[in-house]
């Protein structure tokens, strides 16, 4: 695998009483293409409707930025075939669209960027944040009550480098409006900024400060990657996210998102499930975790006993949580130890759904799934002692139930959560 990697995450939260965001991020990329495609779109109002627009405007970018066309061109379509609200006179969703071409071994990483009404978007060389030129796409349409400007940019980025970019949920955190939410919502000048709140300069009596702020986002952002060059793309977006709810009280005034896309380091995990086909690989395998750089996990009881024996350790009970499912031992030097097929079974199913970590149950399946979210490249040995009679350790594996849901689990890294991920037979 390479020792750079593209790390994208994204965090978010929702309006206060809403239980679906009208801001959308949505990541693509075309099979076996070293094109991606990253979206942030922030559908007007809240709720189902505003997760409607958004959608629609996310998925439209998605397509046309992965296709031929110049991504200032499928702006302009997506503006053209945007409708505008009839009272308001805004679109009804903007957006920041960052499409990613890159090298094999991304030593070559290019970003087009093209951003229409959001908040600017933020870019880092380490921890120092950096201005880059960009063009402005100027449009008029009818209906509409100011200029509609997207902004269309192109730069590079290496290791060390961020984008961040994020809705209006964050920047606009933390407004002062009213000491209670009993007394604004009673307030018809507050129930007029929320039916406006993208043209909150025309109402200054109402709005007692601009929010956190973009430069504020900056400095904040600044301090955080000072402190920790190594923060990864999940815990950057949260603290963003998390500091926003804070402006607000912890009761968001509207969707709250960040997206985040960084070139660094890959952090890199070992999953080990099945007894290798020989006690020779037995040898390789504990030699393969002794030089191991990054998190090690170990699955199925067999698998345990072997790896314990040639690391020369026990296997420990471990007293975590367990749900419904087998509960985890402990190996000194090793992450996370867990049964086999009922855990990777549950881990398949949960990462192809895209289930959120703070919806599962506390067991070892979340605890698995919680190390994979953070990292970046994934290998998996797995075992092939099934059938001594068979030559071919690949077809031994495909055998077993451990091979098609090991097989699941590297789709759904892939698929879902844009991951390296590599199975390797032993």
């Amino acid at each position: 695998m390479n020792d750079l990697c593209i790390d994208i995450d994204y965090s978010q939260l929702f309006k206060h009483g809403q239980h679906i965001g009208g801001d959308v991020y949505y990541i693509d990329r075309n099979e076996n293409s070293n094109v991606m495609t990253v979206i942030l779109s922030d559908g007007l109002g809240s709720g189902v409707r505003a997760n409607v627009l958004a959608s629609l405007t996310s998925h439209m970018a998605s397509k046309l930025s992965l296709s031929p066309m110049d991504l200032e061109k499928s702006a302009e379509v997506i503006m053209d075939t945007l409708p505008i609200d009839s009272v308001k006179g805004i679109s009804y969703s903007t957006f920041t669209i960052a499409r990613i071409i890159f090298s094999d071994d991304k030593s070559f990483i290019r970003v087009e960027l093209a951003e229409y009404d959001n908040p600017d978007s933020l870019r880092f060389i380490g921890s120092d944040p950096v201005e880059w030129d960009k063009t402005a796409i100027r449009l008029k349409r009818k209906a509409a009550i100011k200029e509609e400007i997207v902004y269309s940019s192109t730069f590079e980025m290496k290791e060390g480098d961020r984008l961040i970019f994020f809705s209006d949920g964050v920047a606009q955190s933390g407004i002062a409006l009213g000491p209670s939410a009993k007394e604004r919502e009673d307030d018809p000048a507050y129930a007029v900024f929320r039916s406006q709140r993208r043209i909150v300069q025309s109402l200054p009596s109402v709005v007692k400060n601009t929010g956190w702020g973009t430069d504020n986002v900056s400095d904040f952002v600044q301090k955080k990657l000072a402190n920790n060059a190594d923060i990864s793309s999940r815990q950057l977006a949260r603290a963003i996210v998390t500091e926003a709810a804070k402006n607000d009280k912890y009761t968001p005034n509207d969707d709250i998102t960040c997206c985040v896309i960084a070139v660094k380091k890959p952090r890199r995990t070992l999953i080990v499930t099945g007894a290798p086909r020989s006690r020779e690989s037995d040898k390789k395998l504990g030699e393969r975790i002794k030089n191991f750089d990054g998190q090690v996990i170990v699955c199925g009881g067999t698998t345990a006993k072997i790896v314990a024996r040639e690391l020369g350790k026990d296997v420990k009970a471990d007293k975590s949580p367990a749900g419904n499912l087998p509960p985890a031992s402990k190996i000194d030097g090793i992450d996370l130890v867990t049964e086999g097929m009922l855990t990777l079974s549950e881990v398949a199913k949960r990462l192809s759904s895209g289930t959120l970590l703070k919806h599962m149950s506390e067991d070892a399946a979340k605890r698995m799934i919680a190390l994979l979210r953070e990292t970046d490249q994934v290998e998996i040995i797995v075992g092939t002692k099934i059938n001594d009679d068979v030559d071919d350790p690949s077809m031994a594996a495909k055998i077993g139930l451990r091979f098609p849901t090991v097989d699941e689990i590297r789709r759904a890294l892939i698929k879902n959560y844009f991951k390296e991920c590599e199975v390797q037979y032993l």
